[in-house]
């Protein structure tokens, strides 16, 4: 069954930094999407589905740090994380980028 969406989610490469909350396992990646409620990140080598993550997303000198879950993982090709809390000030910047994207 597809994923479904909450939001309507942009077109947005950055690079991401994802550490398994529980192992301290990194992986460097870049998302392909994003939105108010997560985004899609491509990477060989996914976590699997439920894996709680911190994820620091880096796009024009900004970063945006947040804690989220794997909703999906799709092996070889990367993998859907919904965001579940943000640092202070992170928020702010994801609201940024996304306004910036709806222009």
């Amino acid at each position: 069954m597809p994923a479904t969406h909450r939001a309507l989610r942009h077109a947005f490469v950055a690079g991401v930094q994802v550490t398994d909350v529980q192992t301290g396992k990194e992986t460097a990646a870049h998302t392909e999407d994003i939105s108010a409620y997560g985004c899609f990140i491509e990477t060989f080598t996914p976590f699997p589905a439920d894996t709680s993550v911190k994820l620091r997303i880096t796009h024009d000198g900004q970063h945006m740090i947040a804690h989220g879950r794997i909703a999906y993982s799709r092996p070889k090709a990367g993998m859907g994380v919904a965001f579940m809390s943000f640092e202070p000030s992170s928020h702010a910047i994801l609201d940024e980028w996304l306004d910036d994207l709806r222009r």
